[in-house]
């Protein structure tokens, strides 16, 4: 597959370093040439360009900027990501660990409103970048699972062949218009992370608990 990767930081190096390693025609793409040069040596990446030219090189691009830009360069590029898989990555958290999206619409649906021919599908949001960086990320012997929120099939099928690329496992959760779900999950999490050093993780009971406790008897899901 040909991706293209908009953004030289920590999340294009370690997604871009996987999806070399897999076997992708990766280029690099970012308004710093020197960094887009640097970075596309250090992943291994196929070549490297402006962030137009990796929009246009790539049947899947991921935006890998800050969220505040994420609407502007989508704007900026216009009819260079029509029909193009566009995989945005962007948490919209402030100080305090706000969410800056909370009287809507999301990061998600700002680049989707910006670049409307785009195939825009959100994911990759719920982890810093060193996680990402793992080869592969899987804890306790379990793999790191990825949810991935999109209205368009063929773009879902995409990124969930990118997430297995990174080592991951792919959870559905539903529609673009799912995507600040998954936004505020974030700013929570990391929230309880950095803010108060609480392992988030335990928040969650096991699937077989999460309908309530099983009765003797019952049949549960594996």
């Amino acid at each position: 597959m040909r991706i293209g990767i908009i953004g030289t930081g920590g999340m294009a190096d370690a997604l871009g370093t996987h999806w070399v390693r897999a076997g992708h025609q990766v280029l690099i793409g970012g308004r710093d040439e020197e960094r887009a040069a640097a970075l596309a040596a250090r992943t291994g990446a196929a070549g490297h360009g402006t962030p137009r030219a990796a929009a246009e090189s790539g049947d899947a691009v991921l935006l890998a900027v800050p969220y505040e830009a994420g609407a502007v360069v989508a704007g900026e590029l216009g009819a260079a990501l029509d029909g193009r898989v566009l995989v945005d990555c962007s948490n919209p958290v402030g100080p305090g660990f706000a969410l800056l999206t909370g009287g809507g619409p999301s990061a998600a649906q700002r680049i989707a409103d910006a670049a409307p021919a785009a195939r825009v599908v959100k994911a990759f949001n719920l982890c810093h970048e060193d996680v990402w960086r793992m080869d592969p990320p899987v804890f306790d012997g379990r793999p790191l699972a990825v949810p991935v929120c999109g209205d368009d099939e063929g773009a879902l099928e995409v990124v969930r062949e990118l997430v297995k690329d990174a080592g991951c496992v792919p959870f559905a959760a539903g529609g673009l218009e799912r995507a600040g779900l998954l936004e505020a999950t974030a700013a929570l999490l990391i929230g309880l992370w950095v803010g108060e050093g609480a392992d988030a993780q335990a928040i969650a009971p096991p699937l077989a608990y999460a309908a309530g406790v099983p009765r003797a008897g019952s049949v549960t899901s594996p």
